[in-house]
This record gives structure tokens, C-alpha cells and sequence, in this order.
């Protein structure tokens, strides 16, 4: 099985000013890339060649081919739950469940700005939806990704590796996570939590 680059929704300079073609060109062009190339090469011949990305993940140790097959996966939920066309605040029942676990949109976006900044070194920060059908923010480091993680369904990441924007912000962390809220797509997240 051949894992593919997927297409992203929108042009690759849709989400300027917050996130700059050039950015998108290295991060989605190259770095994506490359982890999707690895992938396929390093499972050539192996147990892992004729199965799905989410089962290579589970099955592969932690080494060259689950870090690879981790990055493509988080690479490639990063990227299409990005829009041009942001409604800035989430749909209904997205923000019901945010105002019951966080009071309101802007202490959820506080609380998940903060654990991002303070994401140590390169990783993911997510918004996942827990069996108990409770919000969590956590936070994984390097390639792991929250598909390791039992009874967890993610609706939303922030890749905080410094190639994610080191072009357009610098080391400014904190500016490019304010800057990425106005570019999550709150109707694709709506649609996950109503098909938990």
C-alpha cells in the first residue's frame, strides 16, 4: 500500500497573513512530504507494506517507521483542519461542550494556548474528546501522536514543532498560536463531535 501526500482544501496561500505560502511550501511541500517518502520506503518488505496508516501506527515500534507513519498522520490532521474560511467561533454543539469544560471559548483558548507554549521543545497540543464525552487538551511530544492514546478522538491539533512557523513568527510561539485560531475549521470539528 502506497501512502499518499493528501491535497490540501485550500491554495497553498489561502491562510496568509496568519500562516504564509512560504511556510505551507516547507511545511506541507517538504517536510510532509518527506515523512510521507520515508513511510514508504522504510516499509518496503515488511510486515507493514499492505496495511493502514492507523494500523502501522499501532503495530510499529517506536523507532524510523512509527515515528514516520505518526508524522504523516499528525501532519496530515494538522493541515485539513485548517481553512481559509474560519468562523472564529465554534458551532454549536462544539461550543456547548467547550462552555461546560472550559466556562467559554476564551478560557478554552487560554488554557489550550498555555499548554501549547508550554509543550516542551517540538510537538502536537490537541483538543480531543474522551469516552465520557468530556473535552481534554494534551499535549505529546516529538512524532507521538494521540492515536496511541485509547478512547481519545481527536478534534483538533496545533503542531508546535518550530518548522510550523519559524518562517513567519520566528521563536514566537506565543504569537503564531494567538494567530492560529483564525484559521481552525470549526465546521469540520463540529461534524466530529456529532458523529462521536
Amino acid at each position: 500500500m502506497k501512502h499518499e501526500l493528501p491535497k490540501l482544501p485550500y491554495e497553498i496561500n489561502a491562510l496568509e497573513p496568519f500562516i504564509s505560502a512560504e511556510t505551507l511550501e516547507f511545511h506541507y511541500w517538504k517536510h510532509h512530504k518527506t515523512y510521507v517518502d520515508n513511510l514508504n520506503n522504510l516499509i518496503i518488505w515488511t510486515e507493514f507494506e499492505n496495511i493502514s496508516l492507523e494500523e502501522i501506527i499501532k503495530k510499529a515500534p517506536a523507532w524510523w517507521i512509527f515515528n514516520n507513519s505518526a508524522q504523516v498522520w499528525n501532519h496530515s490532521f494538522y493541515f485539513l483542519w485548517l481553512t481559509s474560511n474560519s468562523i472564529k467561533i465554534p458551532k454549536k454543539k462544539t461550543l456547548e461542550l467547550i462552555n461546560r469544560d472550559f466556562g467559554n471559548f476564551e478560557n478554552f483558548k487560554e488554557t489550550f494556548n498555555k499548554s501549547a507554549i508550554w509543550n516542551f521543545g517540538s510537538g502536537w497540543t490537541w483538543l480531543v474528546l474522551n469516552w465520557d464525552w468530556k473535552l481534554e487538551i494534551i499535549n505529546t511530544s516529538n512524532a507521538w501522536t494521540i492515536l496511541t492514546l485509547a478512547e481519545k478522538k481527536p478534534l483538533l491539533t496545533c503542531d508546535v514543532w518550530e518548522h510550523a512557523y519559524y518562517i513567519d513568527y520566528r521563536n514566537a510561539r506565543v504569537k503564531y498560536l494567538e494567530n492560529f485560531w483564525n484559521v481552525v475549521n470549526w465546521e469540520r470539528i463540529e461534524s466530529l463531535v456529532l458523529n462521536k
